[in-house]
């Protein structure tokens, strides 16, 4: 799949507000956006914009059977929306590796999608997962390790 060119401007403009522009890469971090459907990812790109939404929690398992790295905190990311345009710039500020069964309150809380309740994070992510895992040979489980990723806005789309 060919790159969006609004990757390469939202990060060159990145660049361009820097004070130190040559400790950052000059190529463009990971695009990707959220989800498995286009309304979704939409949404979940302008939750991300009003910082509504601070982490997102895929399976271990969906990392181990892709050969993608896990994040760490510091990593920059580039959110997209469902056809690759370029919607900003996250930094990674925590990672924890929980068991899915394990996920709180909180945790549903600052993922900010729903109604923010847990038991509507465990339905809409109990879906998900098997979504997210089908054809890869692992199948959802309640101890099943979710990489909960949580993140800060540090460049929209709009900022220059």
């Amino acid at each position: 799949m060919t790159m969006h060119r609004s990757i390469k401007l939202m990060w060159d403009n990145y660049l361009a507000c820097q004070s130190q522009p040559s400790q950052y890469p000059v190529d463009a971090p990971q695009a990707w956006h959220f989800c498995d459907n286009e309304a979704d990812a939409h949404e979940c790109a302008q939750l991300v914009l009003s910082g509504t939404k601070r982490a997102t929690s895929p399976s271990l398992w969906f990392f181990e059977s892709s050969g993608e790295a896990l994040p760490h905190e510091g990593d920059l990311n580039i959110v997209t929306d469902w056809n690759g345009k370029a919607v900003c710039i996250i930094r990674t500020t925590k990672v924890q590796i929980l068991p899915f069964n394990e996920i709180t309150v909180h945790h549903a809380g600052i993922e900010g999608e729903g109604d923010g309740t847990l038991d509507w994070w465990r339905k809409v992510h109990w879906d998900y997962y098997h979504h997210e895992l089908q054809g890869t040979g692992y199948e959802p489980q309640p101890d099943m390790p979710v990489v909960f990723q949580e993140f800060e806005c540090i460049f929209p789309a709009d900022a220059v």
